[in-house]
């Protein structure tokens, strides 16, 4: 008779946080279609909206092209270049100004030197070696199973090193929410919507916020998961 293991900590944990994370991409992208219909009264573009934050903030000498895709918006701090996606880059619709706006944020936060985005920078490398490195660790420990000591310090090792991609989901947090507030000020202040439309705006900056908080609550899941199953199995041995 076939034995089937049952992994509770993937159903409790990480399912949940897995679900969340999926409605929040369909939430983001449904929110961007509905506010993308909803056009500004000033007809002002995605494009020149960002000009108009990185003006009104005395940054200068950021350019700003268009990019293939969907929601595939960045700012790219190494070329110094905004890339706006087809739906966002010539397009005058609430989403895409708020879209546009963020990713400006972004361009300020950099020229005014702020904490949380200069920290995520400078990890970046940490981190991305830390996640190409965990599970062939933590595969070396499990194959080392017969020596104890040295089986256990590539496991936790290789927990340590996942560990770093919640350090930087984390990070990114704050890096995103001060964006968004700043586009959202920015469209305030330099009257980029009027006062009804700044909601689709806010409706879509808030929504892509969400997947930011899906993304940190998965990797926190699945660190809880490998620290409780390893755990269960440190306390057997």
């Amino acid at each position: 008779m076939p034995y089937y293991y049952f992994d509770w900590t993937y159903v409790v944990l990480v399912l949940p946080c897995v679900l969340l994370s999926l409605w929040a991409s369909a939430n983001v992208n449904s929110t961007f279609r509905k506010y993308s219909k909803q056009y500004s009264v000033r007809r002002i573009t995605g494009a020149e909206a960002a000009q108009r934050v990185l003006a009104a903030n005395g940054v200068y000498g950021v350019r700003i092209e268009r990019v293939g895709g969907n929601l595939t918006d960045h700012y790219d701090p190494k070329t110094n270049v905004i890339r706006l996606s087809d739906g966002v880059y010539n397009n005058s619709s609430t989403a895409a100004i708020g879209v546009a706006c963020h990713e400006a944020g972004h361009a300020v936060q950099y020229a005014q030197s702020y904490a949380p985005i200069k920290l995520r920078a400078a990890i970046i490398p940490i981190t991305n070696l830390g996640s190409k490195l965990a599970m062939p660790l933590i595969l070396i420990g499990l194959l080392l199973s017969f020596a104890a000591k040295a089986s256990y310090f590539f496991v936790y090792l290789g927990i340590a090193c996942f560990g770093l991609s919640l350090v930087f989901q984390l990070v990114t947090l704050p890096v995103e929410f001060n964006a968004s507030h700043r586009a959202l000020a920015a469209i305030d202040e330099n009257g980029l919507l009027t006062q009804d439309e700044q909601k689709g705006a806010r409706k879509t900056l808030t929504a892509a916020a969400l997947t930011y908080v899906a993304a940190t609550a998965v990797s926190l899941a699945q660190l809880l998961r490998l620290l409780t199953i390893f755990g269960r199995r440190s306390n057997r041995d």
